[in-house]
């Protein structure tokens, strides 16, 4: 059975991955770290949010297309994940966005490149 970072297609880097933390490989450029609550604790002082009741962080990952951001949104909510918000678009930036199962806020992001040379010209 494949796991949600599996039909989502990351992969999980063992040399930083153990029964308390997995190392996601988003990219080349983005590693994302989960934890275990118990091990998180460790690293602070704070008490730790329930992120099915409150929202502490959203993650926004970059995107090379519109269909991206539907393919792994899409994925993510066959995958155990759960509806946040409708498609956002603004302008050239689409968007979409779900909750994992733990209720953590994720955004995909995609910005039309041709937008993007016009603004630096």
């Amino acid at each position: 059975m494949l796991t949600t970072r599996q039909r989502l297609g990351y992969k999980r880097n063992p040399a930083f991955s153990d029964d308390n933390a997995s190392c996601i490989v988003v990219s080349d450029e983005i590693y994302v770290m989960l934890l275990v609550e118990p091990y998180f604790k460790t690293f602070t002082k704070k008490e730790i949010a329930d992120a099915t009741t409150a929202t502490e962080a959203i993650v926004c990952i970059s995107v090379d297309s519109r269909e991206q951001a539907d393919s792994i949104a899409d994925q993510a909510l066959t995958s155990g994940g759960s509806f946040s918000n409708e498609p956002m678009e603004q302008g050239p930036m689409y968007g979409r966005s779900f909750q994992d199962p733990d209720g953590h806020l994720w955004e995909l992001m995609w910005m039309d490149p041709s937008a993007m040379a016009g603004e630096s010209a």
